[in-house]
């Protein structure tokens, strides 16, 4: 089938999933009412920590072990904090060892990854031409005094720098990022993909980039046909790559859709297959994870609008077998209280999911996708049927901090024995969590 005719059908799909999804007469579950809908299900709290009331965790978590003893490592959405470093190996008493701050109130440092001793921060500024924009490397083998190994400049005129990262091989990181020399058509367009090695963390080397054609100053590709409903860019956010497969990569490009890439060659990535939402005119993919051993891919769109202004913002499993065809086979279903978790305030809807891209840490989950949804709070869905996904779990108690006390749950990860570290995008910090319910958390 040509690529143009399957995307048109795989958006017909979709639409139908989405009229299904949506006109559904509500459960017995979900007609009750808002008083009734507990706002925890089987999770308990294990530990917590305010992070010194910094607050303000963003979207990169990363565990390492030091013989006996467990850190994490967490990015933080904005200053005054670029990142910390906690103790969880007592997991009820965390401890945060150390915290480093931004250089200026402009900068972010949003996301992180690390792989041995090595970890990456990315640094992104609030406009353009700002400077500190880039990542730096740091030296975490003595994880209460992390040593600043490099910092690379991806600053420029057109530039904020690189939003998010991921780092996992111990080779090469994969940035969402501008370039001194990127010049976008359309200013919302501004991240590409730029593969670094970090053979020496000493020396980031830019090996490849790659931007979705026609978004690109002096590109011969017309410029893509923009999501008229919220136009949100056609840039990079998230990019993956499993252990198992380290020749392919999954991309959530925002309005472009998620993306499968060949990188057999680093120094040439190639689009194998892009499916994106743009007919229902949504857009925001956010994250494409992919289980491989099933054949699958979990996309999460994010939320960006409060009260559901942008909704639906969902998460959908999608059949992967045939990469060159991807097709979509159902979305997460949602919350039984979900008209309260829209009105209450603040962003509701997908965000992060666990991303499986720490084995020797963290749990590889198969049948079980764990999501953030700001103020839907943390999640867990068994997909061990993908056409019938099913709600296990969830935590969205109040926080008194945030506007109106509402949970905005950002991100997190599940470690290897099953506790789950999730942070608040506002003042509710750090929460390690445990799973209780009777569904195999696998």
């Amino acid at each position: 089938m040509p690529k143009a005719l399957f995307r048109r059908s795989v958006h017909a799909t979709v639409l139908t999933l989405g009229i299904a999804m949506s006109g559904l007469p509500l459960s017995s579950q979900a007609a009750q009412s808002a008083s009734t809908v507990p706002d925890t299900l089987n999770i308990r709290v294990v530990g917590h920590t305010d992070l010194n009331g910094a607050g303000k965790g963003g979207e990169g978590l990363a565990l390492k072990e030091y013989g006996q003893r467990k850190v994490l490592f967490l990015a933080h959405e904005s200053g005054p904090q670029c990142f910390s470093v906690i103790d969880v190996t007592t997991p009820s008493k965390p401890v945060v060892l150390k915290q480093i701050q931004v250089e200026a109130e402009f900068v972010r440092c949003n996301s992180l990854g690390l792989s041995g001793d090595v970890l990456v921060v990315a640094r992104q500024t609030l406009t353009v031409g700002q400077p500190h924009g880039g990542i730096t490397t740091y030296d975490v083998s003595d994880a209460a005094n992390p040593k600043l190994l490099a910092y690379m400049d991806l600053t420029g005129p057109n530039s904020r720098g690189t939003h998010y990262l991921t780092f996992s091989d111990g080779r090469y990181a994969y940035l969402a990022t501008g370039a001194k020399d990127f010049v976008p058509k359309n200013p919302l367009d501004d991240q590409m993909m730029m593969i670094v090695d970090l053979q020496d963390p000493k020396a980031p080397r830019e090996v490849s980039r790659w931007w979705l054609p026609g978004t690109r100053v002096g590109d011969e590709s017309p410029a893509p046909a923009r999501v008229k409903r919220f136009d949100n860019g056609f840039r990079l956010h998230t990019l993956l790559v499993p252990s198992e497969r380290p020749d392919r990569a999954y991309a959530g490009w925002i309005d472009g859709g998620f993306i499968v890439f060949d990188i057999s060659d680093k120094t040439k990535p190639r689009e194998i297959s892009r499916v994106s939402w743009q007919s229902l005119n949504e857009g925001f993919l956010h994250t494409a994870l992919p289980i491989l051993s099933r054949g699958l891919l979990v996309v999460s769109q994010e939320s960006t609008k409060d009260e559901c202004a942008d909704w639906p913002q969902r998460i959908t499993v999608v059949d992967i077998k045939d990469e060159t065809h991807p097709y979509p086979l159902s979305t997460l279903p949602r919350p039984a209280n979900f008209d309260t978790l829209c009105k209450q305030g603040g962003r509701f809807g997908a965000h992060n999911i666990n991303l499986n891209n720490m084995p020797a840490v963290s749990r590889m989950l198969q049948n079980t996708v764990v999501t953030a949804q700001f103020g839907g709070g943390l999640r867990i869905y068994s997909i061990k049927d993908p056409l019938a996904p099913k709600e296990i779990a969830y935590f969205a108690p109040k926080i008194a901090g945030n506007k109106g006390g509402v949970m905005q749950m950002n991100d997190l990860i599940v470690g290897k024995d099953g506790l789950i570290y999730a942070n608040d995008r506002l003042t509710g910090g750090l929460y390690i969590l445990q799973y209780t319910g009777k569904t195999p958390l696998n």
